[in-house]
């Protein structure tokens, strides 16, 4: 990768790229607060794509280079960059789910089209979809486990003179924390509630009750509302619906997560390039 050097060191006050990590990283810590519905999910992703997109040319900076690549700070690198590792690994994880998922949604889909009025092949099917689920949101609880090994850290001398240095690992720890967080929360969407209501008419009026107190955002989760609908209906005729919501919506995760991947994968790149010079 060809690095683009835009300034030698950086000035006394703040670079204009971290005052920009930082202003991107205000907005998705004060997303936390916001409900883990689709849309605000597929926000959150496009933010952090922003965000790894200037962590990314902070990374270019010959200050960063230099800062990094000191032989002083190498435990420092290698921790980010061990990070980085975990971070697409969990990032591989989600999609995975989002596309087992998706498949066991279309072969659902499939399957009812086919055996319209058959019962018996009706529960057959719905079986097989709800152990995919169990299956995925296992290796979900399994991956989010993982995630608690990351929050070891090397400490940030204050006394150390480097300053810069400093500054610039604690910027991107800051980064990393975050992208946790935002992957966390499309995990925890794609699993859905720990506990559901074992009847779909209870549901859909949590749902209504949910988006009358919320008017600015429609809370909703597909992928609870496919589990829930599916344990408790009888026949496959009010299924289709959410079933080709719940595809949507995962045909709009999986854009993000995929794009967010590539992000990763470049911020990574950038970083065994620094630790290679």
């Amino acid at each position: 990768m060809a690095y683009h050097t835009r300034s030698n060191s950086f000035p006394s006050r703040p670079h204009p790229l971290i005052q920009e990590v930082d202003e991107h990283l205000r907005r998705l810590r004060s997303s936390k607060a916001t409900s883990t519905s689709s849309s605000s999910i597929s926000n959150r992703l496009n933010s952090l794509q922003d965000l790894l997109d200037c962590v990314d040319r902070l990374l270019q900076l010959q200050g960063t280079q230099q800062a990094l690549a000191q032989k002083q700070q190498q435990k420092w690198a290698n921790e980010l960059l061990d990070g980085s590792l975990h971070l697409l690994d969990i990032c591989s994880t989600a999609k995975d789910a989002l596309s087992q998922t998706k498949e066991s949604v279309q072969d659902l889909q499939s399957l009812i089209q086919r055996n319209r009025g058959d019962e018996t092949g009706f529960t057959s099917v719905v079986r097989k979809y709800l152990s995919s689920r169990k299956i995925v949101k296992k290796s979900i609880h399994k991956a989010m486990g993982n995630l608690k090994g990351m929050e070891k850290k090397f400490p940030l001398s204050s006394t150390n003179k480097d300053q810069q240095t400093i500054t610039i690992v604690s910027k991107l720890r800051d980064v990393e924390a975050v992208t946790v967080t935002v992957i966390e929360s499309v995990l925890a969407f794609i699993s859905g509630p720990k506990s559901k209501p074992r009847n779909w008419s209870l549901v859909s009026k949590i749902v209504q009750s949910k988006r009358i107190a919320c008017d600015e955002e429609e809370i909703v989760n597909e992928f609870a509302e496919v589990d829930a609908a599916l344990k408790s209906l009888k026949s496959a005729e009010n299924s289709q619906n959410q079933l080709k919501n719940l595809e949507l919506c995962i045909q709009d995760q999986e854009e993000g997560i995929e794009c967010l991947f590539r992000q990763m994968i470049n911020t990574r790149v950038s970083l065994l390039n620094i630790l290679s010079h």
